[in-house]
């Protein structure tokens, strides 16, 4: 088994394929339904890769995102059912602090890293988290 891609910066760039995917894709298939009003915001998404492809696209959202600013929790996971899908998790401090990433020349790389090894979208949703742990 070949070894998964590895990215620089990794503190920084970790997820940060799937913060631009997820989010945009998420806003296409539901709307952007809420305004920027200070309130947590989360997406949730499942990405399809590439046949044979998981492990290195889950290297890379998987980098780590301890350094993206505002960034509470992101989470992703094997789909149990699918052997190529992915599901991604996140939750941002705010709209603006996921809108602000999305800006970042380090996310705009790895998008391009990552873009290759993704086969489709198959669902997503925005969502306002209400409740939870917040470290």
């Amino acid at each position: 088994m070949s070894q998964p891609p590895v990215i620089g910066r990794r503190g920084l760039v970790g997820g940060a394929v799937a913060i631009a995917v997820i989010g945009r894709a998420a806003a296409a298939m539901t709307g952007d339904a809420t305004a920027g009003d200070g309130a947590m915001f989360g997406t949730i998404g499942r990405i399809k890769a590439i046949a044979g492809q998981r492990d290195a696209l889950a290297a890379i959202l998987a980098g780590g995102s301890g350094g993206m600013p505002g960034c509470i929790s992101y989470i992703v996971a094997e789909d149990l059912a699918d052997a190529d899908a992915l599901w991604v998790t996140e939750i941002w401090e705010s709209r603006e602090a996921h809108q602000a990433s999305l800006a970042l020349p380090a996310v705009r790389e790895a998008i391009g890293k990552g873009r290759p090894l993704i086969a489709s979208f198959d669902s997503g949703a925005q969502t306002r988290p209400i409740s939870g742990v917040r470290r």
